[in-house]
């Protein structure tokens, strides 16, 4: 423990000071003496002398004491020998005084000896002097100079006890205790001491002696008695130490004043130390004077714990305070104090925790500031700076530990700085800071606001663009693990912190990122109008963006027009995005293939609206523009389809043809058949045509229109073969394959063989030709339900047809001898030749049964004629020729008659309205064989008007 300086010390320097004041104002007080025109000793006592104003001319005392030796030598007797003696004795004491003052060494130092023996002299000259009092009180002071201090004592003994009310009672009793003290004796001192304040007026010495007196009562370990003197002795000096005020600018203290106040304070915080501590001060602080500077005592006691290195009790005992008066405008300096003690002796931890509290006390919202403004103020730089102290640390440790609890403590106190200055100029910083540990922390939509905050809400500072950034990563982050409309949400709040962050630092070098960034979730947020508006600021910041900011931008634009239906400018976009898109990039193939639908669409519109040339144009652009485009096939396929509405045959053909070599496996090529077909057609190219329909025949998964492609196939190819432009074989083939795959429904089955068997005549094959008409008559006299007018003309028709070889074989027969054998044989041919007639008309088809009707009469006409025109037997007579004449005609008649019969039979067809050419061939008969009914043309014309 620090042993407290000597008291005595301490008190002898200001009596000594006192002293020698006393002393100047006896040697300037000389009296003079009366009547100058009397130089003689006697006078002496009757003069006056009037003392002018010292002037301050330099003196010799010892010129001066030699001269007061001199007369007390020469005048033994003289009245003013008792002053004399007792002036020498001062002069001789201001001499050691000054010396001593001086600091001079022993060979001239200061020789109180002089003064002693000077005024023992007067006292045993002048025991009864009236001021003998003085005369003690000079002689003990020169006693204790000259370092006799019992002899001192004693003579300041004899002065209290001699002269009980003197003037120097107050002052020789507080050196009797300070000399009482020097020599250890602390009870008489402290009685001495006590003697001094004892007095009912103050005086000069209270304070002194009140000091002393605690340090007496200190020495015996009396320390409660001794805190009460030392707490005098504070009430007394601290009178101006104001709440606000400190030791070193107290007004009014002279350094030994000052000194005299430290060292009470030191002596003070010991006897405390020596008690309870900081528990002992409450009980002295009793009256309202005391409160004034109670900080000061637990501020020195701390201090004192501090010099013994007892940290704990030291920022404990400044704690107290703080805790017993929360509200004292010193509170925060003695709280910021504890902070200082951990902080500079290595106790980070409990520096942490202080600082927390000082935090609390004197905060924003604490009662502190309600009740003690000013005091509030000043706390406040320090409040700012364990805010942010509290704040950076917590951070620090976050960062090391990640853990959430280290983030949301550095959280807490971020914010409360904030909160608490709002208008500091380093909240930015910190609101910052407060941003970057909640992104840390993972709490990003916390962060995205603060990061708002720091850059949109103070004046502008270095980390607003950074925050405005951080606030776009911040909404990123929250979009990976949203969805739905979470996400749209999300996204939308973005994009208006991005379009802010553009407005607000347009020339800060990330803002094209952010403004591309925007267009593109405008753009998948399905807004595409604000994308586009975004993408056109993008495209025209300057400088400009960078090459692959300028493709999003125009990758935006080109798609919103395309969705808008402004194709025009689509194409211009995405021409603009391919100049932007090296030749292997992935994005490329798509970037096209929107080209390309951009032309095409264009064609559409043009198709719409009836401009069919330029909708030509614009799909046939589409293979300029993009020859790799999936939709350039469409494109060619809708150009020639268009050329077709405008019955350009010769292109649709062209391009149609260009369209299948190109796309083999073109889902389309099953329609381009039909359409070639059709411009085939339209130029009487029969078997190109033809070929088409075989196609659409052999690809199409609809039976029926398999079946009826097909069969117009082979009607192309018939047609084909009568333009000569083809052979007869491929359109007889081509029946015969329908026929093999369709062989029902049994009209187009009877057709097919029909056609046939008209090429099988044309080529001269009777036999495949009968075979065919005898099926046909079959497969309709078979087809029961399935018969049709056609079915039953067909098998009328192949019937009619089948005639024609059975007449052959009978027009075959000649009407020569053996003449009975071949009769008979042409009569049986006759018979077959009526029977395949008669099949024919049975049919009940017009113009059928009218050719068959005529056909019958023309054989029975036929072998009527064949009967007369027959050979005669040879070797008969005139009369037998002639009888055998008339018998043939007689025979030929009934044959005749049937002839004419049935050509009456198709005559009569006239008036159902059939009138043919065998109707008319049987008319042109009837003329012949009854020229007097029907050989008359007025009256044929007369028959004709009647059928009409």
């Amino acid at each position: 423990m620090r042993r407290p300086s000597d008291p005595t010390r301490l008190a002898l320097r200001p009596l000594v000071v006192l002293t020698m004041l006393a002393l100047a104002g006896c040697a300037s007080q000389k009296k003079g003496f009366p009547g100058d025109d009397q130089p003689t000793l006697a006078t002496l006592g009757t003069r006056t002398a009037e003392v002018p104003k010292d002037k301050k001319i330099a003196s010799n005392e010892e010129q001066t004491i030699t001269a007061y030796r001199k007369f007390l030598e020469v005048a033994p007797k003289a009245p003013q020998r008792a002053e004399a003696m007792r002036r020498l004795g001062d002069l001789e004491m201001d001499v050691a005084d000054q010396r001593s003052a001086a600091g001079q060494g022993p060979a001239s130092g200061p020789d109180y000896r002089a003064a002693v023996k000077r005024y023992e002299e007067f006292l045993k000259a002048f025991p009864d002097d009236k001021g003998n009092d003085r005369v003690h009180y000079q002689l003990a002071r020169a006693q204790e100079q000259a370092g006799d201090l019992e002899t001192a004592l004693k003579t300041l003994d004899r002065l209290v006890a001699n002269y009980p009310n003197t003037l120097y009672r107050d002052e020789a009793n507080f050196r009797r205790g300070e000399l009482l003290f020097s020599l250890k004796d602390y009870a008489r001192a402290e009685r001495a001491y006590s003697t001094v304040l004892g007095t009912q007026h103050r005086t000069e010495f209270n304070d002194r002696a009140l000091y002393m007196q605690g340090w007496s009562r200190f020495k015996q370990g009396k320390l409660e008695d001794a805190l009460q003197s030392f707490f005098g002795v504070l009430d007394a000096r601290a009178r101006g130490l104001g709440s606000e005020g400190s030791l070193e600018t107290l007004p009014g203290l002279s350094r030994a004043d000052r000194e005299l106040l430290e060292d009470t304070f030191r002596v003070t915080s010991i006897s405390l130390a020596n008690l309870q501590g900081a528990e002992s001060i409450p009980g002295y602080i009793n009256d309202p004077q005391r409160h004034a500077y109670e900080y000061r005592v637990y501020e020195q006691l701390a201090e004192l714990y501090l010099k013994q290195e007892r940290v704990k009790d030291a920022a404990d005992t400044l704690g107290a305070f703080a805790r017993r008066n929360p509200l004292h405008a010193q509170a925060p300096q003695l709280q910021a104090r504890v902070i200082e003690i951990y902080q500079g002796n290595g106790f980070p931890a409990l520096a942490l925790d202080a600082k927390k509290d000082y935090v609390s006390r004197y905060g924003v919202g604490s009662e502190f500031r309600r009740a003690n403004p000013a005091g509030w103020q000043k706390a406040q730089p320090l409040v700012k700076t364990h805010l942010t102290e509290l704040a950076r640390h917590y951070h620090a440790s976050a960062q090391k530990s990640k853990a959430s609890a280290d983030y949301q403590e550095a959280v807490k106190w971020y914010r409360a700085y904030i909160a608490a200055y709002p208008n500091d100029p380093e909240t930015a910083q910190n609101n910052f800071l407060l941003a970057e540990l909640l992104y840390e922390d993972k709490h990003l939509a916390e962060a995205a606001v603060e990061y708002e905050k720091v850059a949109y809400q103070y004046p502008n500072h270095a980390k607003a663009a950074d925050a405005g950034y951080a606030a776009l990563l911040s909404y990123a982050g929250q979009e990976k693990a949203a969805q739905g409309e979470a996400l749209a949400a999300l996204q939308r709040a973005s994009v208006d912190s991005a379009l802010r962050f553009a407005k607000t630092f347009p020339k800060d070098s990330r803002t094209g990122t952010v403004l591309t960034n925007a267009s593109e979730k405008l753009f998948a947020l399905r807004d595409p109008e604000r994308a586009e508006s975004v993408a056109q600021q993008v495209l025209k910041l300057d400088p400009p963006a960078a090459a692959a900011q300028r493709r999003v931008a125009w990758t935006v634009v080109a798609h919103s027009a395309f969705d808008k239906g402004r194709f025009a400018e689509a194409e211009q976009g995405y021409r603009e995005v391919l100049a932007l898109v090296p030749e292997k990039d992935a994005a490329r193939n798509e970037l096209v293939e929107r080209l390309a639908a951009s032309v095409y669409k264009q064609g559409e519109l043009a198709r719409a609206a009836g401009d069919g040339k330029a909708a030509i144009a614009h799909f046939n652009r589409v293979a300029a523009v993009a020859p790799t485009s999936t939709v350039r096939a469409n494109a060619q396929y809708d150009a020639a389809a268009a050329m077709i509405a405008m019955k350009d045959w010769e292109g649709a053909s062209r391009s149609l043809e260009d369209f299948r070599s190109r796309f083999p496996n073109h889902p389309l090529q099953a329609e381009v058949g039909a359409k070639l077909a059709l411009a085939y057609l339209e130029r009487q190219q029969w078997s190109q045509a033809a070929g088409e329909f075989e196609r659409v025949a052999a690809t199409s998964k609809d039976a029926n229109v398999a079946r009826e492609a097909l069969w117009q196939s082979a009607e192309l190819h018939e047609k084909a073969a009568d333009a000569k432009s083809g052979p007869r074989a491929t359109a007889a083939k081509a029946y015969e394959r329908y026929l093999k795959q369709y062989p029902l429904p049994l009209e187009r089955g009877l057709e097919a063989r029909w056609r046939i068997a008209k090429f099988a005549k044309a080529d001269g094959d009777n036999k495949r030709e009968a075979a065919l008409m005898k099926e046909i008559v079959q497969g309709d006299q078979a087809g029961g339900s399935a018969r049709t007018d056609r079915t039953r003309y067909l098998g009328a028709s192949a019937a009619l047809a089948m005639a024609e070889p059975v007449v052959a074989e009978y027009r075959k027969v000649a009407l020569v001898e053996p003449l009975a054998r071949n009769l008979k044989t042409k009569k049986a041919k006759m018979e077959d030749a009526l029977k395949a007639y008669a099949l024919a008309a049975n049919y009940g088809v017009a113009d059928v049964s009218t050719a068959a009707t005529f056909h019958t009469a023309a054989i029975y006409q036929d072998f009527g004629q064949s009967m007369i025109k027959s050979e005669r037997p040879k070797k008969l007579s005139k009369i037998e020729r002639e009888q055998y004449d008339v018998l043939l005609e007689e025979q030929a008649f009934p044959f005749e008659e049937k002839a004419i019969e049935l050509h009456e039979t198709n005559a009569k067809r006239a008036s159902e309205g059939i009138y043919d050419k065998w109707v008319k061939q049987s008319f042109e008969a009837l003329a012949k064989l009854r020229p007097v009914r029907y050989g008359k043309a007025e009256r044929a014309e007369g028959v004709i008007d009647a059928i009409r």
